[in-house]
């Protein structure tokens, strides 16, 4: 039995393949769209499924036996099941039509590990069950109830650096009773980034070029060494309120550990790397350099990112990594 499912899935998939290619209907919604994405009657398709087909047979079988036999109760029975058979394929277009795909964000995420997408479906007036959802070989099962936003979340692995495009998704059903298929193709005009991979276990920070050592983080205790004015991506517990009040601008207390410390984390500097593992290697000392609370600056060539530190710039120099063109061949 399991090879005969096997079968027929590849078959039904293999029609679907055909179909689409043979019919311009199905592939009009290949264009990117903005959202949000209402499914309306023009855009849902149908066919039966392999139980649909069999009930279908089914169904042929009792009405020949019953005319035949000239049996009255089993006529009734056919025409009975014959009816819910085609009324279910009218409840389940109800649940499509009408869903709307409000919005997709996505996590923070990394080459090589898994991107949270979060879709945001609107129901509209009625509940939706039996609700799917595929996306880059990704499935997930969910309801939309009445007047309720449904939140729907899928882990999709990044695989590479860069920009990332969902391409087309889809929203299908089988509901009630899973004899027919329905479905209908999302293609929302979205890109997300993927952030470059962090090298498992990098060496130590850089040091200072002036000093020739590695990079202290800035202690809590140090030594009172002065103030200095205020730089974007300083953290506001170093501000010097009441100093700052009497100057007129913001200033910043500077301990001894951090006196003409500037960590520059600079692409020329790993002449040795090659092109992704430099790439790899500035990421992971990026985010070295954040959890440290460490003011730093990027270079990469005649690009410079900081000096500065908190999240805008864990971002910024990361997106910079990540959109790096890759090594020429």
């Amino acid at each position: 039995m399991s090879v005969l499912g096997g079968l027929a899935s590849s078959l039904w998939l293999r029609i679907l393949a055909i179909a689409e290619r043979r019919l311009p209907a199905l592939t009009r919604l290949r264009q990117p769209e903005s959202l949000p994405i209402l499914l309306n009657r023009r855009r849902i398709y149908v066919l039966p499924s392999t139980f649909g087909i069999g009930m279908a047979a089914l169904l042929v079988i009792m009405q020949l036996g019953a005319l035949n036999y000239s049996n009255n109760p089993a006529l009734l029975l056919t025409c009975m099941l014959a009816a819910a058979t085609w009324m279910s394929l009218f409840v389940g277009f109800r649940t499509l039509s009408g869903l709307a795909l409000k919005g997709v964000t996505a996590s923070e995420c990394h080459a090589g590990g898994m991107m949270q997408l979060e879709f945001r479906f609107d129901g509209g007036e009625r509940l939706r069950c039996g609700l799917r959802l595929k996306c880059a070989e990704m499935n997930a099962t969910f309801f939309a109830p009445a007047h309720t936003e449904q939140r729907v979340l899928m882990s999709i692995p990044a695989q590479k650096r860069g920009w990332w495009r969902p391409g087309r998704i889809r929203a299908w059903t089988d509901y009630p009773l899973g004899m027919f298929v329905l479905w209908s193709w999302l293609n929302p005009d979205l890109v997300f980034l993927v952030y470059p991979q962090a090298e498992p276990s990098p060496p130590p920070l850089p040091g200072n070029p002036s000093h020739g050592e590695g990079v202290p983080a800035p202690g809590r205790d140090g030594d009172y060494a002065g103030l200095r004015d205020y730089r974007s991506g300083d953290p506001q517990r170093q501000v010097a309120w009441k100093a700052s009040a009497r100057h007129g601008s913001l200033l910043v207390r500077e301990t001894e550990g951090q006196v003409d410390e500037n960590l520059c984390l600079s692409w020329n500097a790993l002449g040795h790397l090659d092109h992704e593992h430099r790439i790899r290697r500035l990421a992971a000392w990026v985010l070295v350099a954040d959890a440290a609370q460490l003011t730093f600056t990027l270079e990469l060539g005649n690009a410079q990112i900081g000096p500065a530190s908190g999240t805008a710039h864990r971002h910024a120099c990361l997106r910079a990594l990540a959109l790096i063109p890759d090594a020429p061949e």
